[in-house]
This record gives structure tokens, C-alpha cells and sequence, in this order.
């Protein structure tokens, strides 16, 4: 054994494997015609420093292998193009949404229609009256913008807006409940997507949770009877994202609206869905509406901008003025408020609703009315260009969001068998194109949806098929014409 001599000092660095110097300088990469055409992009800083990193990687690698690269510039630059393509690429994008599931929650919910996103585009490039009052020239109220508007469609003394419906329920609860007790039915103890559970909330905002009646029926005498001086409000919140069916009792809205008013109780009824217009006439189960909510006398009406509303993400309370007046005042307001974009495109969203053409205007209700003719024409013109690879096929959308639970409509499918028979990894080549078309599978085949497809989409997912199918993709004319 060799003990190092104390005196001798630290030992001389060794010099570098010989295959570092082989290795193109930053400035060498830099100078690259294509990696330059990167700088417009995402900066000559930040191209840079990626190209150090892919250097000190390739370094690693020769000082643990010990293999020099025989021609080492261009598969440098190769691998440096190829991370900057996967570091630099948008997160966020647009997709295709093949599914046939209308309001998808992964997919960003409701697609919003045209006029409400010019509306937030308007207001995002410039300087808006957000928070001000432009005839008295002085600082304003972001909530006057939407108020009109909901009162005007729903019947009610009053609205507000939030950033979602979550947050809608923690500050009606937070501004009218907090230190007294809510009652509430078992049944009614739900948890939504993301593991948002309603005695969570109901927690968070400081009021008492009170649970009556048990899972599958609750009666007035039940709400009745836990009312005690500590309560504050009864809470009714709709299970849009299940149903119990079977030997079930739930108390009539009517019931519990009366019930509240008359023992000096707020009532708060979290409807979630937010339907504006009435499903039955689509064919599909009644699902509550918030006209109703108001009508049948309750102080505060809950709902989400982005599932049957059809706008963008958004909390949306409305009810008596005196309720949502202390929800504004509310410190949690500000956490929680809507911005200038939100409030631009909700308010073009209920404008749909004013003028009578929500079903033609807004894409979650256009959708839900399509016409299944033509859903099984473009259904087969998608299977034609998949060659012997697909035929069209009966099969069924969801209204999905949480909303209708169960409730399925007709359509007609582009059902693909790969070439290859792996229909997983059909499906993720799918998602590989540009924009990613995301469909769903189905014993063991690909299944498209033109439900959630917009006509404007069609040509991009034939040629997508297509090319996937190792079929030559149909002309434009071709296309358009059949």
C-alpha cells in the first residue's frame, strides 16, 4: 500500500482525454448555418447554452468510454438540433380532438367560439377598462363588466365571475358562511377531477360541515331537523359527474329553497355544468339550469364557464344582490378574480345566449346538434383515406366535463386497424403529427370521432391517416368533393 506524502501537495491535474480535442468549439456550432437559424427564435444566449450542455454530455461520454468520435462536428450539431427541438417546443399547444368526448378536461374543456376569442385577442393587445370607469374618468369595477349580462340571462339580482367554480364555492362559503355551519346531503359529498373534494373546500373557507341523510336519500325533514343557531346556509351541490340510481330520494330544489327562506337561511345551490339551455331538447337527460336555480329562490347559483356554458375557464355566481355584493367585498375575491381575457370572452360567450344563437355560435352546443348525417360523411371520407386499413362505424359520443353523466349521442366513427396491428402505437403517431390528433382506442382499434372535429380539421387528419396507412393521401379536390 502507497501512503501519499503529506508534503508532496495536491497531485497535477491530468490532461484531457485526447478525444476533447477533437470536439468543435461553442463558437464552431454557433456558427452553423442551421443552428444560427435558431437565434430569431429562442436567442443566441440560450442556443448557446444548450450547445454547452450537449459538449459537456459528448465529454462524459469519451471520458467514460474512451471512444473518440472519428467525425465528431457533424453529429454534434445533429444532436444539438435535436435537443433544441424538444427543449424549444411550445408546451402548450392546439390539438385535434379525435375522442368524440365534447367537453374533454385533459383537452382545456370547452373550445370557445369565434367571436369570443376575438374578443379576448382584443383586449390581450392592448390597454383595456378593466378597472376603469370611462364616463366619470376614474378607477372602476372589473365585476360591472359581466354583471348586466348574467343578470340579464339568468333572472338574477346580481353576478360575478371568478377564475373557476371551485374557487366560486370557496368564496360564496368564505363571504357568507365562515365560523357557522352548512348543511349538506351525504349523497352530495362529491369529489371532481383533480381530487377536489367537497368537504375539502368546504373546510378551507372556514365554515362547519353538517352531513345529513345518507348516501341515496336525503329528505326535508333531514335538512330540517340539523338546522340549529349556528346555521348558515343549506347547500345543495349537483353529482354532475356521476348518478346514483335505484332505491334514491333527493329533496326537491323547490323544497329546500323554501325550507332556507323560511328559517332565515342562505341557500347555495353549486350546480357545476352550468347548462344555459335546456338538454332535453337535444335528446339527452335534463340537466339543472341556472334560470331555474334563481327562479326556485336560491341566494347564490354556482356554475363553470367552460363546461355546457360553452366559455372560456371560469367561476360564475349569480343570485340575490345582497349575497354576491358580500362575495365582491370579500378579501378572496381578489385571490380569485377573472382577467381582462376571461371577462372578454365570457361576455361575448352570453351574448351568444342573448341574441338566440347559441346552438349555431358556441362549439360545445354545435356540437352536441350535429347533424349525424354529416357526421357519417365525414366519418367515411376519413376511412376512405386509410385504405382497406378502416371503415366507418356506428359508436357514440359523450357530452363528458362532468356533465350528463352516462348520456351518450349517435355518431358515426372512423374505426382503424393499423397496418402493423399495434394500436398503440397508431395512436401515439397520432399525437406525433402536427397538430397532434388525439383519438382513443378500442378493442384493438383506432378510434376517430368527427363529433369533436371541426370541419376546418378534416383534410389535415385525412392526409394524417393517410400517410400513417401507407396510402397515397386524396388530392383537395378529391377530398372536397366527396
Amino acid at each position: 500500500m502507497i501512503t501519499p506524502d503529506p508534503e508532496a501537495g495536491p497531485p497535477a491535474p491530468q490532461p484531457p482525454p485526447e478525444g476533447f480535442r477533437d470536439l468543435p468549439s461553442v463558437d464552431r456550432l454557433l456558427s452553423d448555418e442551421r443552428v444560427a437559424g435558431l437565434f430569431p427564435a429562442h436567442g443566441r444566449g440560450s442556443v448557446a447554452a444548450l450547445a454547452r450542455t450537449v459538449l459537456d454530455e459528448y465529454r462524459e461520454a469519451i471520458a467514460a468510454t474512451g471512444v473518440r468520435p472519428a467525425t465528431p462536428l457533424a453529429p454534434v450539431i445533429e444532436t444539438l438540433l435535436a435537443r433544441a427541438a424538444e427543449v424549444f417546443r411550445p408546451r402548450l399547444v392546439r390539438v385535434v380532438n379525435a375522442t368524440g368526448v365534447i367537453i374533454h378536461t385533459n383537452l382545456g374543456r370547452a373550445p370557445l367560439s369565434a367571436a369570443a376569442t376575438a374578443a379576448a385577442q382584443r383586449v390581450a393587445a392592448g390597454y383595456s377598462n378593466l378597472e376603469f370607469d370611462l364616463e366619470r374618468g376614474e378607477r372602476g369595477s372589473r365585476f360591472a363588466h359581466l354583471d348586466d349580462r348574467l343578470c340579464r340571462i339568468t333572472g338574477a339580482e346580481a353576478g360575478v365571475a371568478v377564475n373557476n367554480n371551485a374557487s366560486a364555492l370557496l368564496l360564496a362559503l368564505s363571504a357568507l358562511c365562515r365560523d357557522r355551519e352548512v348543511i349538506i346531503s351525504r349523497g352530495q359529498l362529491v369529489e371532481i377531477g383533480g381530487g377536489f373534494r367537497i368537504p375539502d373546500v368546504m373546510r378551507q373557507s372556514g365554515a362547519d360541515l353538517v352531513e345529513v341523510g345518507t348516501t341515496n336519500r336525503t329528505y326535508i325533514e333531514d335538512y330540517a331537523r340539523a338546522i340549529t343557531d349556528r346555521t348558515a346556509a343549506i347547500l345543495r351541490v349537483h353529482t354532475s359527474n356521476f348518478r346514483v340510481v335505484g332505491f334514491v330520494e333527493e329533496t326537491p330544489l323547490a323544497a329546500l329553497a323554501a325550507l332556507a327562506r323560511e328559517r332565515g337561511l342562505r341557500f347555495i345551490d353549486d350546480l357545476g355544468s352550468g347548462a344555459l339551455l335546456d338538454t332535453r331538447d337535444f335528446g339527452l337527460q335534463a340537466e339543472p339550469m341556472i334560470e331555474d336555480s334563481v327562479r326556485a329562490g336560491a341566494d347564490v347559483v354556482l356554475a363553470s364557464g367552460d363546461k355546457l356554458l360553452g366559455g372560456p375557464q371560469a367561476g360564475i355566481a349569480v343570485g340575490r344582490r345582497e349575497a354576491i355584493e358580500a362575495m365582491r367585498r370579500h378579501p378572496l375575491a381578489r385571490a380569485v378574480r377573472a382577467g381582462r381575457m376571461t371577462i372578454a370572452a365570457l361576455s361575448a360567450t352570453l351574448d351568444h345566449y342573448a341574441r338566440g344563437e347559441a346552438v349555431d355560435a358556441i362549439p360545445v352546443w354545435r356540437m352536441i346538434a350535429a347533424d349525424p348525417d354529416l357526421l357519417g360523411r365525414r366519418a367515411r371520407r376519413w376511412s376512405r383515406a386509410c385504405g382497406a386499413h378502416a371503415v366507418a362505424a356506428a359508436g357514440q359520443s359523450t357530452v363528458g366535463g362532468g356533465s350528463l353523466p352516462g348520456e351518450e349521442l349517435p355518431t358515426t366513427v372512423c374505426a382503424v386497424d393499423p397496418p402493423d396491428g399495434d394500436a398503440t402505437a397508431f395512436s401515439a403517431a397520432l399525437r406525433a403529427a402536427l397538430p397532434p390528433i388525439v383519438a382513443r382506442i378500442s378493442d384493438g382499434r383506432v378510434l376517430l370521432d368527427p363529433r369533436t372535429v371541426d370541419p376546418s380539421e378534416d383534410r389535415h387528419v385525412e392526409i394524417t391517416l393517410a400517410t400513417l396507412c401507407g396510402v397515397t393521401p386524396p388530392s383537395g379536390e378529391a377530398a372536397a368533393g366527396r
